[in-house]
């Protein structure tokens, strides 16, 4: 099996492009969900059902596997080839099945606990408590399919092969939105907003499950990647996996666990759940297509420099890693904050979803949107640790993060609502950035650089005036209100021409102020 080569650009492309179908399917489904639940107590039903064992997978699954397995299994394939690799891997899984189908079981069986962990809010109302317990019983053996894909896709990402795992999610939404459509189809779009359609799209959610790792497998299965199974043993490789696997759950994830944190908070208020999920999920999009697919891109190009000794190679990659972050995050920030109500307007705001959920789930964005930069650059930087099959130290950041997420969005909910949570995690992450920093430039792993800060700098200048030209503009805008059926499509296309508009703008500003440069393009695709 040959390693595909390919720089880091061309990587973190291709999992960004992938991830932003997976997004754009995604908001379909949500739009769907809005317009058929709203923000009401189906919708919340739905949200801890649906994040229970979605928050499971990313941090038992992704965050764990990418942090602790691509390094070790690099390593087998730098050192030893790709026979010893693949019968590693093999060891993991056998004991990842084993330890799945016990914790699958637990869970089933301690699911009220799970859910009142995840929704205190519920605890006085019997009849919405025990729908979410029933509805999270049935999705949440969707784990178990989600964690196998996990392995599997950090095999193939170990190899530089990222399309498949990236791809899968659209699996998912292509599902849910399927299952949406037969609940209308069988009750019509009145009837379909009852606990009915919450019965089609949860058994939906495991069986989107099956068929991601089915997609997923069958790629491995193509390149090469075969893994024998054996007798569940904590042999001392695979102990090392859970090493690194146990503390790196928690730091990979650190974004979901605060998450986790704020929706049982907002539980207690009516509707918070649903608002902050869907502001989550428009907060999420340049997360997931800029940061997670950095994070992703990065992680086994510096376990390869490091397996080599090339620590000039792996700090150069790091820097190059941090400026895309800043280059593509800081506009979309800016551009969130600024459109935020015409967007949620646009995307939500029909059936089920009032003006009023609008202009709160709104609210929500623009206090995110403060905290992306922070995230995303968390996820540019973690790989530099996991890389180095370290991941005690960003789980003692990640922690202390959380910490301040608790004790803010308990000291400030009662007066500030759903408001607190998103303020809470804004300032949990970047706490969480400082620390990590700091921490890099002690140890002398990585520190920002004068040259680095100055084109930061740059961006960031770039990204505000764009973000002037953007609130002046739609200032002057018909299409800021709220538009009828037949109106829709105008206002999807100035809100499209005012995007790009401001993506030429910030490009401009960009360049001339040094914040991005021509070479930056083929420096990005040599950092393989």
């Amino acid at each position: 099996m040959a390693l595909k080569k390919a720089g880091l650009l061309t990587n973190a492309a291709l999992v960004g492009a992938a991830t932003m179908l997976s997004r754009i399917t995604g908001f379909i489904r949500d739009i769907l969900l809005a317009a058929l639940l709203g923000a009401g107590p189906l919708a919340e039903i739905f949200v801890i059902a649906f994040r229970l064992p979605n928050l499971f997978r990313r941090l038992f699954a992704e965050g764990a596997f990418n942090a602790a397995f691509v390094p070790l299994f690099s390593k087998h394939l730098e050192e030893e080839g790709q026979v010893a690799a693949l019968a590693f891997a093999g060891r993991v899984l056998s004991v990842l099945l084993a330890a799945l189908a016990v914790f699958t079981l637990l869970a089933e069986i301690f699911m009220p606990a799970l859910v009142l962990a995840l929704a205190q809010g519920f605890a006085g109302d019997d009849e919405k408590f025990a729908l979410a317990v029933h509805y999270a019983r049935i999705s949440f053996p969707y784990l178990i399919f989600m964690s196998l894909m996990a392995l599997f896709a950090a095999m193939l990402n170990a190899v530089n092969r990222f399309l498949a795992a990236a791809v899968a999610p659209v699996l998912l939404n292509l599902v849910l939105i399927g299952a949406m459509a037969l609940a209308v189809i069988d009750y019509g779009a009145a009837g379909a907003a009852n606990r009915r359609v919450l019965d089609y799209v949860i058994y939906a959610v495991t069986l989107a499950g099956l068929a991601q790792f089915l997609f997923v497998f069958i790629a491995a299965w193509r390149a090469g990647l075969r893994t024998p199974l054996a007798k569940p043993v904590l042999s001392d490789d695979v102990r090392n996996v859970w090493r690194l696997a146990v503390p790196g759950i928690l730091a990979a994830g650190i974004g979901q666990i605060n998450l986790l944190v704020g929706t049982s908070i907002a539980t207690g208020q009516e509707g918070a759940a649903a608002w902050l999920y869907y502001a989550d999920r428009l907060y999420q999009l340049p997360m997931g297509v800029i940061g997670v697919a950095l994070a992703v891109a990065l992680l086994p190009t510096l376990s390869r420099h490091l397996a080599a000794g090339q620590e000039a190679r792996a700090r150069e990659t790091q820097h190059i890693a941090v400026l895309a972050a800043g280059g593509l995050t800081l506009p979309a920030a800016v551009g969130l904050f600024v459109l935020a109500a015409p967007i949620v307007t646009l995307l939500f705001e029909r059936g089920a979803f009032t003006a009023a959920d609008s202009a709160v789930t709104a609210q929500l964005i623009r206090l995110f949107a403060f905290g992306l930069p922070a995230f995303v650059f968390i996820k540019a930087l973690q790989p530099s640790f996991f890389a180095r099959q370290d991941t005690r130290a960003p789980l003692i950041d990640g922690a202390i993060g959380v910490g301040v997420n608790i004790a803010l969005s308990l000291s400030l909910f009662a007066s500030y609502g759903a408001a607190a949570i998103a303020f809470a995690t804004v300032a949990a992450g970047w706490v969480t950035l400082a620390l990590m920093l700091a921490r890099m430039a002690w140890r002398g792993i990585y520190h920002l650089s004068f040259e680095v800060m100055r084109r930061l700098a740059g961006q960031a200048v770039a990204a505000a005036l764009m973000g002037v030209a953007l609130a002046y503009l739609t200032s002057f805008s018909f299409a800021a209100q709220q538009p009828s059926p037949m109106g829709m499509a105008a206002q999807g296309l100035w809100l499209g021409g005012l995007i790009l508009g401001g993506v030429f703008i910030y490009a401009v500003a960009a360049f001339l102020l040094g914040g991005v440069r021509r070479s930056d393009i083929a420096l990005l695709r040599g950092a393989g």
